[in-house]
C-alpha cells in the first residue's frame, strides 16, 4: 500500500478551478510549464498508447486564434455574443494549452477507453496547474468542435479533437466556494 499523503488530499478535497476570465498575466513559463505536462502525462493510459498531445499556445497563436474564431463563427452563422465568447477565449488568455485527443488503432483498447484516458489528462493538467500555484480553467466551447477552426488553427488531423482548452495564469480574484456534489444521492453501496 502506498504511503499516505495527507497534504495531496487536502488539496483534492479544496481544489477549485479558476474562472478564465480571472486569469492574467505572468503565465508559467516553458520551463515551469513542463513539470504540469509531465504530471499530466502520468495519467492512467491503458495499453501505454498515449492518444493526446498538447499544443501550447503562447500570445501570438492566441491572438491568431482569436482572429480566427471570429472568422469561423460568423462563417458558421453564429450569433455575435457566441462569436465574441469565443474570441475573448483566445483573447485574454495568458497561456493555453490545447489538449488532443490522438487516437491510436488498437485492437485490445477501445476508442472510448482512449476518450477517458484523454479527459483523465485534462483534469491532470488542471490540477497540475493549480497545484503548482497558477490559476487554471478547463474550458470547451463551440471552437473546440468546429472542424475547420481545429484544422486551419491547430492543425488537427481529421481523426483529431480537443478535448480541452486548459487556461493557466495568474489569478486577480478567488472564486466563491460553489455547491457540491450530495453524496447521499450518488453513492450506491453494493454489499453482495
Amino acid at each position: 500500500m502506498p504511503d499516505a499523503n495527507p497534504a495531496a488530499m487536502e488539496f483534492l478535497l479544496s481544489r477549485r478551478s479558476r474562472p478564465a476570465k480571472t486569469l492574467t498575466g505572468p503565465a508559467p513559463d516553458r520551463a515551469a510549464l513542463m513539470p504540469i505536462l509531465t504530471a499530466a502525462s502520468r495519467s492512467p493510459d491503458h495499453g501505454k498508447l498515449e492518444p493526446w498531445r498538447f499544443v501550447v499556445l503562447e500570445r501570438a497563436a492566441l491572438d491568431r486564434l482569436a482572429a480566427l474564431a471570429v472568422t469561423r463563427g460568423r462563417a458558421a452563422g453564429l450569433e455575435d455574443d457566441q462569436v465574441e465568447k469565443g474570441r475573448t477565449q483566445f483573447a485574454n488568455s495568458p497561456l493555453c494549452v490545447a489538449v488532443v485527443e490522438s487516437p491510436k488503432p488498437s485492437p485490445k483498447v477501445p476508442a472510448l477507453e482512449q476518450t477517458y484516458a484523454v479527459g483523465g489528462v485534462c483534469l491532470a493538467l488542471l490540477n497540475a496547474a493549480l497545484a503548482s500555484g497558477w490559476g487554471a480553467n478547463w474550458l470547451t466551447g463551440w471552437a473546440a468542435h468546429d472542424r475547420a477552426f481545429l484544422a486551419e488553427g491547430l492543425g488537427l488531423a481529421p481523426e483529431e479533437r480537443v478535448a480541452g482548452f486548459l487556461h493557466i495564469g495568474t489569478e486577480t480574484s478567488a472564486p466563491p466556494e460553489r455547491p457540491r456534489p450530495d453524496l447521499e444521492a450518488i453513492v450506491e453501496w453494493a454489499e453482495a
